[in-house]
Order: structure tokens, then C-alpha cells, then sequence
């Protein structure tokens, strides 16, 4: 079997004007993804999927790594990948055993387009072998633990959002630390207060800072929610600032989790020797795709470092990091978004297995799931930036 082509669809998702709201990043006015496919000489098409700027990414796809996988065997994923993150000095690098990757390719874009296409490459691999994805990466279990993602209304308005995931049968939620009316300490407070009073005192509840506290601030915050029993504390400062998440770490006892915004196995070795992380968040459409978060869930394991994945976007990267999250021996969790996203919930044929709080594995080869025959027509890359303030 040899690669034939190489191609990227940039997609786009706008949030109808009610539906949107404000966090620190702005009003989410759309959500953009790129779906990538990998055609073979034997008809087989792999699909997979990355963050990142459409337009970017598929010139990035098309006009740079395409040449490094066409001709190539799709079962060598592991050169592949080598051959995409360290250019023309993979060869040396392959042969020394040691990684020369080009300055380019280390992170950002064009790393988030190899993660795109390595997944694709992967879903390729189990579609050849007749299997489901997580089976070809080596199976660890059946199912998974989910929690409901979400948390971002106001004030008092948390108790019932984060009640009704509980509802759901979820026993696990995440917030974010920042609402709809800006931050302080005390309004952080209360909300979170107000989603423990929704959610009961069993089911676990998580915070998330979005990277976007002073470190002071950001200790002073876990001081204040250590009553409420906090099962981890997200992104609490920048991971630009290791130092400065290893001392909020050391200030509580409050779990630290972070990762999302990594790029490859490096940037959490990073996370590692700070001793920044209780658990490790890697997104597969950023990190490297399946190939690195098998290397980078070795590494964290051997920290005892739990998993996970951070699950956002576009249907393609939800049902990748699923397979991911199946297959990673210390993965303990995933993340199923409660927000309005039509791109992740309704680009299938087949609907997700999510029951009681788990998430079950597909059964079909490769991913699992196929495109709606509109898909591609629905979701039409429009131009334009994600946020706007």
C-alpha cells in the first residue's frame, strides 16, 4: 500500500448570535478545524483532522509535508512521522537515533498540521488491518470515564449548568474560573460554590483558568477553593511558565493539570522536570497526533503522571482522542464539551456511545465513524478570527 495524496478541507462552525458567550478569550463567534486525507493506491483513504488557521494549514499540508508522504507505506507511520517533523535531516536523524528537527516544524502550525496527518495516517493502519484505531494502537479498555466540559455561566446561574451534566449522569464537571461577568477572586468563589451546590458533594469538579492568572493570583484562588474539594486546578498561569505553575503546585494541595497548549513529547518533559503537573492534557491535534501522545503518555507514566486528553474541536479530534484515551494505560479520563458545537456532535453518520457517564469504543475500523454526505457543504471554511473582543 503507498500514498497516493495528500489533501486538507478547512471547515468552519459559527455560533449563532444567542449561543455565544464571553470568557477570557473573547466572544466565540466560530469554530475552525481542518480535515486532512491521506488516498492510497489501494483506495483506502485515512482521515484525520488539526486546529490551526484553514487556509494555513492546508497550504502547510499540501505544499510542504505532502512531499514527505507521497510514494510512502502507510504501516511505516513511525518513519513518516519522523520524516515530517525533522525534514530533510531525517534521514541522519533515523539513522543516529536522535531528533533533528527542523526549526519550523517543532511546534506551532506546522506541527499542528503532523497531527492532522498522523492521525490520518493511523486511521489508515486500522482500517487496512480490518480493526478499530485504539486496537491497532494496543487496547487498554472498552470505555472510558468522561466529564461534562462547560462552566461558563454567571454567578449563581453555575448551580444549575453544572447540576444539569451531573443530571446527565456525568460524575465528573469542569467550570471555567472566568464568566460571562469578568474575574475576581470573589465572583471565582462563588460560582464555584454555587456549581458544588448543583452538582452535590460526590461528583468531582474541576477548574480551568485558560493559562490566564498571575501566579500570586492563581495561588490565592486555590487557597480559596480547597474547601471545595477540587479535583484539579487547569492551566492555572501560562505554560510559558513552568517555575510559575510549579509554585502554585507546591502552594496546595489541589492537583495541577495542564498540557493542551504543548507541542510534542519535549514540551512536557518540560512540564516534567519543573515538576509543574499532576496530570498531563495533550491534544492529539497539537501534540503530534497519535504517534507522539503514545510517546508522550509513556513518558508521563513513568511520573506517574495521569492522562487527559484534551478533547475539543472538530468530530474527527473528539473520536481521536477517544481512541487515544482507550489505548494510553494511564489515562483516567476524557473530556466531553458541553458547548454549542454542531462540528464535533452532528459531522457523523453514527452517533457517539456515551452512556452513564462513560464514553464507549466504536466497533467499525479505523476511527469509527464516517462523514455525512453534507458535511463537508455544511461546515464551508469561512474567512475570519475564532474570537472577537
Amino acid at each position: 500500500m503507498k500514498i497516493t495524496r495528500v489533501r486538507a478541507v478547512g471547515l468552519s462552525d459559527p455560533v449563532p448570535f444567542e449561543r455565544r458567550h464571553r470568557t477570557d478569550l473573547g466572544t466565540k463567534v466560530k469554530s475552525d478545524a481542518t480535515l486532512i486525507f491521506v488516498e492510497t493506491d489501494t483506495g483506502l483513504c485515512g482521515m484525520g483532522a488539526c486546529l490551526g488557521t484553514p487556509p494555513v494549514i492546508a497550504a502547510i499540508v499540501e505544499h510542504e509535508l505532502a512531499f514527505e508522504l507521497i510514494g510512502e507505506d502507510p504501516f511505516f507511520s513511525e518513519r513518516l512521522f519522523e520524516k515530517m517533523y525533522n525534514g530533510s535531516r531525517s534521514q541522519p536523524a533515523l539513522e543516529r537515533g536522535v531528533a533533528q528537527a527542523e526549526t519550523s516544524r517543532r511546534s506551532g502550525m506546522v506541527m499542528e498540521a503532523i497531527s492532522g496527518l498522523d492521525i490520518a495516517i493511523w486511521d489508515l493502519k486500522a482500517k487496512a488491518l480490518g480493526i478499530p484505531l485504539y486496537q491497532a494502537i494496543g487496547a487498554a479498555r472498552q470505555s472510558v470515564r468522561a466529564y461534562a466540559s462547560g462552566g461558563w455561566a454567571p454567578g449563581a446561574e453555575a448551580e444549575a449548568e453544572m447540576g444539569g451534566y451531573a443530571a446527565k449522569g456525568f460524575s465528573a464537571v469542569k467550570m471555567r474560573v472566568v464568566g460571562r461577568e469578568g474575574f475576581s477572586i470573589d465572583h471565582c468563589v462563588q460560582r464555584v460554590e454555587a456549581a458544588r451546590r448543583g452538582i452535590g458533594p460526590s461528583v468531582e469538579l474541576m477548574v480551568d483558568a485558560h493559562a490566564s492568572l498571575e501566579t500570586p493570583v492563581a495561588i490565592e484562588i486555590a487557597r480559596a477553593l480547597t474547601p471545595f474539594r477540587i479535583a484539579w486546578f487547569e492551566e492555572p498561569v501560562s505554560p510559558d511558565n513552568p517555575w510559575g505553575m510549579a509554585e502554585v503546585r507546591r502552594s496546595t494541595s489541589i492537583p495541577i493539570a495542564s498540557g493542551e497548549r504543548e507541542f510534542s513529547r519535549f514540551g512536557f518533559r518540560n512540564l516534567l522536570e519543573h515538576r509543574a503537573i499532576d496530570i498531563a492534557q495533550p491534544d492529539v491535534a497539537r501534540a503530534g497526533g497519535i504517534t507522539e501522545i503514545r510517546r508522550i503518555s509513556a513518558l508521563t507514566s513513568a511520573f506517574d503522571i495521569r492522562l487527559a486528553p484534551h478533547a475539543w474541536g472538530c468530530g474527527v479530534l473528539f473520536a481521536a482522542s477517544l481512541h487515544v484515551a482507550l489505548s494510553a494505560v494511564n489515562c483516567h479520563i476524557l473530556e466531553v464539551s458541553q458547548g454549542y458545537m454542531p462540528m464535533m456532535n452532528e459531522l457523523f453518520n453514527e452517533p457517539y456511545d456515551i452512556r452513564n457517564g462513560r464514553v464507549f469504543a466504536p466497533d467499525a475500523p479505523g476511527l469509527g465513524f464516517t462523514l455525512r454526505a453534507d458535511a463537508l457543504e455544511r461546515f464551508q471554511y469561512v474567512d475570519g478570527p475564532e474570537y472577537t473582543f
